[in-house]
């Protein structure tokens, strides 16, 4: 039961931390594409964790929210 508990809890923020990167990218008008070229990342890899669907390192998060001109910390606050 704690198991799913923590599954549930990890989904909900990696969803949370998707959208948040989808919205900021969105402001600053910058394609999935640009993104990923300027993180040094895949663009379909950008896709899933905008959609939840990878739960991606700090490290990657840290790239993205230097792309996107932000603090890191600013990625977390849902």
């Amino acid at each position: 039961m704690k198991e799913t508990v923590n599954m549930v809890a990890q989904v909900n923020v990696s969803k949370e931390l998707g959208k948040k990167i989808q919205k900021i990218r969105k402001e600053k008008d910058l394609s999935q594409e640009k993104l990923a070229l300027e993180a040094g990342l895949n663009r379909a890899y950008i896709g899933y964790i905008e959609r939840g669907e990878r739960n991606p390192s700090i490290q990657v998060v840290a790239k993205i929210a230097k792309v996107l001109k932000i603090k890191l910390y600013e990625l977390f606050r849902f």
